[in-house]
Parts: C-alpha cells; sequence; structure tokens
C-alpha cells in the first residue's frame, strides 16, 4: 500500500479544499493501491463527499488577516498558540502515517512556517518519504513573491527538501519560476502541469436545466463569489443593477452567496432578492459544476478553481477580480482576459449599471463570441498522475538517519523534540 499526505493550510474560500479534493479524488482513481490523509485547516472540508481511500485530519481554522498575516477564524487563541498546536497535528500525523509522499501546498513550509518541525522529522528519520510542493498558476505580484520567498528561506527549503515543484498551470499565462525569478536549482524541479479540469457534476445540463424550471433557450446567470467571505459587493451590485432593468429585460439568475459569508450578509442579500420572482438563491452546494454547466454566464471573482471550472466548461463570465490583499486574482483575469477567455471588471470601476451593460452584451445571441480556452492545457489530473507515480517508484534520497519503523505517541514527539531543540525547532 502506497501512502499519500497531502498539507493545505486553507486558510480563505473553498478554492484549496476543492482543487485538493479533486486531485486526491483523481489520483485515489488512478494509482492503485493508494492511500491518502489530507491535512488541512479548512472549515469546509465536512461538507464535501469524500471518496472511498481517502480521509482528513482537520486543523483548527486560520483566517488571513493581511498579505502574510494569519489569526484565529473561531477559537479564542492568539495565532502564535494556534499555529504552535497545528504545528505538533501535523508533526504526530507524519511521524505514525509514515507517508510515501508527502504533498504540499503553495507554502513550503506552511503557514506561519508551521511544517518546519516536521520537515525537520522527515530529514532525520523518514529517508524514504518523498516532498512535492504543488502552486497554483499565480500567487502574488513578482515583487511581493520574491520578498516573502527570500524572507522565509523557500528557495533554501525547496534547494534541501523538496524533489518536485508541480505548477497548476501554463506559462503562457504566468510563466512562475521566470516571473518570481526563481533561482537555477529550483527552476529545475518545476514541472508546469496544465490547469485543472474539473470532473463533470453529478447532474447533466438538461437535467439540472429541467430542476430549475428554465424553458429552451431561456438564459441563467449564474452569480457566485466562492467562500462568499468578501463577495457582498459583487451580489449588491447585481441586485441594485437588476432592479433598474425593465421587467421583461430581467433574466433568470441563480445566486450561490457562499458559506463563508457572515450570516447578517446573507440573510439581508436573500430579502433583496426575495423581491424578485426570477431570483433564486442558496448558501452552498457541493455540485457547483452542474449548476455552471446549466448556465449560461457566470459572474464571479476570478480565483483559481472558478476559473479551472470555467475553463473546463468553455463557459461566458464576467469576472471581478479580487485586488487585495494579493493581486493574484487581479494578474490572472487580466491575463487571461487578454487572451479573451472572459470579460473582465476591476472591483473599483465595479457599479450596477456598468455590470448590467456587460451581462446584457454577454447574453445578446447576435454577438460572436471568440473564447480561447481550448488552446490551453487543462491536462493537470492525468500529468500529476503520472509525475507522482514516478515518485514513488523513485528511491530514497540522502538523508542523515534511516527510519527504524518506530511508532510515535504525541508525547513522545514532544520529548523528543524538547530534547533537540536545535533540529525541531520551537513549535513543540
Amino acid at each position: 500500500m502506497k501512502k499519500l499526505m497531502f498539507y493545505s493550510h486553507d486558510t480563505f474560500g473553498l478554492g484549496n479544499i476543492r482543487r485538493t479534493l479533486s486531485i486526491c479524488s483523481s489520483l485515489i482513481t488512478s494509482i492503485p493501491d493508494l492511500s491518502i490523509l489530507i491535512v488541512s485547516g479548512s472549515p469546509m472540508i465536512q461538507s464535501f463527499r469524500i471518496p472511498k481511500g481517502i480521509d482528513y485530519v482537520k486543523l483548527p481554522c486560520l483566517t488571513r488577516t493581511d498579505r502574510d498575516g494569519y489569526t484565529a477564524k473561531f477559537l479564542d487563541e492568539d495565532s502564535h498558540s494556534l499555529v504552535k498546536l497545528r504545528a505538533d497535528i501535523i508533526l504526530c500525523t507524519t511521524a505514525n502515517f509514515k507517508p510515501d509522499l508527502m504533498i504540499v501546498d503553495k507554502k513550503p513550509y506552511g503557514v506561519q512556517d508551521e511544517l518546519k518541525s516536521t520537515m525537520a522529522y522527515i530529514q532525520e528519520h523518514l529517508p524514504h518519504t518523498k516532498l512535492a510542493l504543488l502552486l497554483r498558476d499565480i500567487l502574488d505580484s513578482p515583487d511581493t513573491t520574491q520578498t516573502v520567498w527570500k524572507k522565509h528561506g523557500f528557495f533554501e527549503a525547496i534547494e534541501t527538501h523538496y524533489d518536485d515543484i508541480f505548477v497548476l498551470g501554463s506559462p503562457e499565462v504566468f510563466d512562475l519560476p521566470k516571473e518570481y525569478e526563481f533561482p537555477a536549482t529550483v527552476r529545475s524541479k518545476t514541472r508546469f502541469c496544465g490547469y485543472l479540469q474539473r470532473e463533470p457534476g453529478l447532474k447533466n445540463r438538461m437535467q439540472m436545466r429541467m430542476e430549475l424550471e428554465l424553458n429552451d433557450g431561456e438564459p441563467l446567470v449564474l452569480v457566485t463569489a466562492g467562500g462568499g467571505e468578501d463577495g457582498t459587493q459583487l451580489f449588491e451590485n447585481y441586485l441594485t443593477g437588476y432592479q433598474q432593468l425593465p421587467k421583461h429585460q430581467q433574466m433568470k439568475s441563480l445566486m450561490i452567496l457562499g458559506p463563508e459569508m457572515p450570516a447578517s450578509q446573507q440573510t439581508t442579500i436573500c430579502q433583496q432578492a426575495n423581491h424578485f420572482p426570477l431570483i433564486r438563491t442558496m448558501a452552498f452546494t457541493d455540485d457547483f459544476i452542474s449548476y455552471l454547466d446549466a448556465a449560461d454566464l457566470m459572474i464571479s471573482m476570478g480565483g483559481y478553481g472558478t476559473v479551472c471550472e470555467l475553463l473546463s466548461l468553455n463557459k461566458q463570465a464576467v469576472v471581478v477580480s479580487r485586488v487585495r490583499p494579493v493581486e493574484e486574482q487581479w494578474i490572472r483575469a487580466r491575463r487571461m482576459a487578454r487572451l479573451g477567455l472572459f470579460t473582465m471588471i476591476h472591483p473599483d470601476r465595479l457599479n450596477p449599471l456598468g455590470l448590467m451593460r456587460t451581462i446584457q452584451s454577454e447574453l445578446d445571441p447576435t454577438k460572436e463570441t471568440a473564447r480561447g480556452s481550448s488552446h490551453l492545457n487543462i491536462n493537470a489530473l492525468p500529468f500529476l498522475t503520472n509525475a507522482i507515480q514516478n515518485l514513488f517508484r523513485k528511491g530514497c534520497r540522502q538523508r542523515v538517519h534511516h527510519c527504524n519503523g518506530t511508532s510515535y505517541t504525541f508525547s513522545a514527539l514532544v520529548a523528543l523534540a524538547a530534547a533537540q531543540p536545535a533540529l525541531y525547532g520551537e513549535s513543540l
């Protein structure tokens, strides 16, 4: 039995956990005798269908405060104490699960360096364990990313600990190692996988449109903001603009608010939407792709997961990207809009009237569209399957000690770390 551990820090939105589960579900289907353990801080992981062969360890939730700052999401704990607790859980899980491969999402040392003690433990006791870093297509602006990576020693971490870097994107959109000026040793480990093609939904387009009571040829506009924590502005602009349309121009709409939108804001938006008989609202679905398949136009933010869904179904979209606290969405939206993949509106220029004009233009049946999604590589899943199988076949890298097969209790790990603070740092 091959064992894979997937670390996803997951501090904001639904994109990370959806991406993680998509990759893990594909791997468990494609690779025989594979067992996957996800270690995640997502507050929503329990709401998704988890396939057989996959389980998860839930970390206490953090939430992002700025580009590189975090605080406790639910617990009355300071961030330092909570990160220490998360680091302890990750280390204990790694020591007892003994993965053949550990995939780390986005941050080579994890949030607030919470993986440092685990990396040291793997280096010392698990020489057979391979390490792969998984990066989405864009992290942030080049200047900011280079500053953060140098500050936290991420390039050195990759040189020391990691076997491969997998980039879920295409250099045609953003040449990540070039734009972030990766050193040659790090660039040599970098592999572009392409974008993630989403699996079909539980219901096809016809079934979902019948369920939504749509007539043949009747357009459906889907409005979504991912997790919804910062999506209120988008929904408010849509509702205000919709109200100004003549009734004969009002189109059927589905607004998926997102499970992380504050309850008071959800209530306000639902009350406003109730005035319009052609608008439906829902908080969350774990079968989002079926609703997108049924839609003719999506209004959304520009997260990685949303863009992959648009590319997979070749859907028309109006993207209002996030520009703060990181510029990832804005850079992606701008680059992809230039390639003709969708229409983009800068959030600082978002207004109800302009949004409705853009929507009506997109829905105009006489408008010729020339979306360019077909030429972008969306075959990340088969690429990752092959790459990960190759990693499983590789032998041990040279490390300090060989694993002696011992299982560690949490208290034993605490004692071990206390005896060797220089090796394991202060997380325990």
